[in-house]
């Protein structure tokens, strides 16, 4: 906010934007505008008017059910002097980044706001953090069998009232068997032929759900990398969860017995950690990799001109793998870490490292080109 005219927190539902915001500006401010609550959505008939004399900083929550705002927003953030900076929160990125790029492009900076991560519960919580996810009421829960019961709402309440809300008309019931399909497709490559078929529907509307469910930061699709080498590539995109604890609401999966025997336990596991090193990495692209040889990467991640993999595995002592060599050749990648849930970090070869999950409860920014 210090070098920004407007910051854009953006995430899914409940993930803890408006607890962040209200360390800045006490509800009970005239700064403080929430779309939600009737008293900010009457103080706002007149946005120009309500916005204009304001000093110091603005909070604008639930800013996706306002996007008229965003030109206002625009002419308030060209004011010199500057007598107000605007903090906007949105819960859902299609309707809220296409706005505020077309009306506010080189004014605001955008900070996605996950839930907690594992740098912020901590190493011994790994377990819980994994089981029950990242959204802060379903990892605070007294019990497993109050935090199943907040994931349920949680689910229900997205698909029955918030997407109705911004303007996404398909039936509940009709995204949530979809939504559970996806569950099955965890960490795998996505093809929108075979839950077509499925469904009963065409292929562009398998597509058009999936979007949905990306957008409102539910599902993580990420792309391959296509290098420019001789060997057929996969050039179809992973799914994946981005909340393990909803991923496994919908598996069925109720307590740790049931994560540890379910047979989705490792690809639950994978896109947990895939997650997690996005989080603490923050890199400027990520992708998958793979051959139709079957060479795989898990996750190519391009940092500061740096090419680094990561392979994520649920074992004991990692070990080298052809693909790991031909990954390492083939991409040409600085570094290669086998993230594990094992204690120890070990070298495995020249450039090739295991690297226990929990390090990364660590710090929140873990570099892996200093890393040993």
């Amino acid at each position: 906010m210090q070098r920004s005219r407007v910051t854009a927190l953006i995430g899914p539902r409940q993930s803890g934007k408006t607890t962040l915001a209200r360390q800045f500006v006490s509800p009970d401010s005239s700064n403080y505008f929430d779309l939600e609550d009737l008293t900010s959505i009457a103080r706002l008939q007149e946005p120009m008017t309500a916005l204009r004399d304001l000093h110091g900083i603005v909070v604008i929550d639930e800013i996706q059910r306002r996007p008229d705002l965003f030109p206002i927003l625009r002419v308030l953030s060209d004011r010199n002097p500057l007598p107000a900076k605007f903090l906007i929160l949105g819960s859902a990125s299609p309707e809220v980044l296409r706005s505020s790029s077309e009306s506010l492009a080189g004014r605001v900076e955008t900070i996605p706001v996950n839930g907690f991560s594992l740098a912020e519960v901590g190493a011994a919580s790994q377990p819980k953090h994994w089981l029950r996810g990242g959204f802060p009421l379903s990892f605070l829960a007294n019990s497993e069998v109050d935090s199943l019961a907040w994931r349920k709402n949680f689910i229900q309440m997205l698909l029955e009232r918030d997407l109705p809300q911004w303007g996404i008309r398909i039936p509940a019931a009709s995204l949530l068997r979809f939504w559970t399909m996806l569950a099955h497709y965890h960490g795998q490559i996505w093809n929108n032929a075979e839950p077509a078929r499925s469904l009963g529907v065409s292929e562009p509307t398998v597509r058009n759900y999936l979007d949905i469910l990306e957008g409102v930061f539910m599902m993580r699709v990420l792309q391959p990398w296509h290098a420019n080498l001789k060997k057929r590539q996969v050039k179809a995109p992973k799914i994946y969860f981005r909340d393990t604890g909803l991923l496994h609401y919908l598996l069925g999966i109720r307590s740790e017995l049931d994560l540890h025997t379910h047979p989705k336990s490792g690809a639950s596991w994978e896109g947990y950690a895939i997650e997690e090193i996005l989080k603490t990495t923050a890199p400027d692209e990520a992708y998958f990799w793979a051959t139709h040889g079957g060479a795989e990467l898990d996750l190519l991640l391009l940092k500061d001109g740096h090419r680094i993999g990561v392979e994520c595995k649920r074992v004991d002592a990692p070990r080298l793998t052809s693909s790991m060599r031909t990954a390492m050749q083939d991409l040409e990648l600085d570094r290669l870490f086998v993230v594990y849930p094992g204690p120890l970090a070990y070298p495995i070869a020249e450039k090739i490292s295991a690297l226990p999950i929990n390090l990364l409860a660590d710090s929140a920014s873990v570099n892996f080109l200093n890393m040993p």
